[in-house]
């Protein structure tokens, strides 16, 4: 690696370091996603916690948890909730096979 690259390559660990403590990057674009609202999607598509999980696949628990705040979906399950979220009755009836 030449010098060029180096120091562009540490400049960048620099902002990210700054950026994860919280400070300010100038320049930098940072796009925020908003967490799902489990309970309103829940509540959209007329399902219970229990109902909820077995169709996502996770624990109740799980899902009280993400109404609750305390842990956030990830992955699968915040694509299927984002699902949810655009058409209730379609993912219910497309997940309960």
């Amino acid at each position: 690696m030449n010098e060029k690259d180096f120091a562009a390559l540490m400049q960048g660990v620099k902002e990210m370091v700054a950026h994860v403590s919280g400070e300010d990057v100038p320049g930098l674009k940072v796009t925020s996603i908003a967490d799902p609202d489990v309970h309103a999607i829940r509540e959209a598509a007329a399902v219970t916690q229990k109902e909820l999980a077995a169709l996502l696949g996770v624990s109740r628990r799980t899902v009280e948890n993400w109404e609750q705040r305390r842990t956030r979906p990830t992955g699968p399950a915040r694509a299927l909730l984002r699902i949810f979220q655009h058409d209730p009755q379609a993912a219910v009836k497309a997940l309960q096979g």
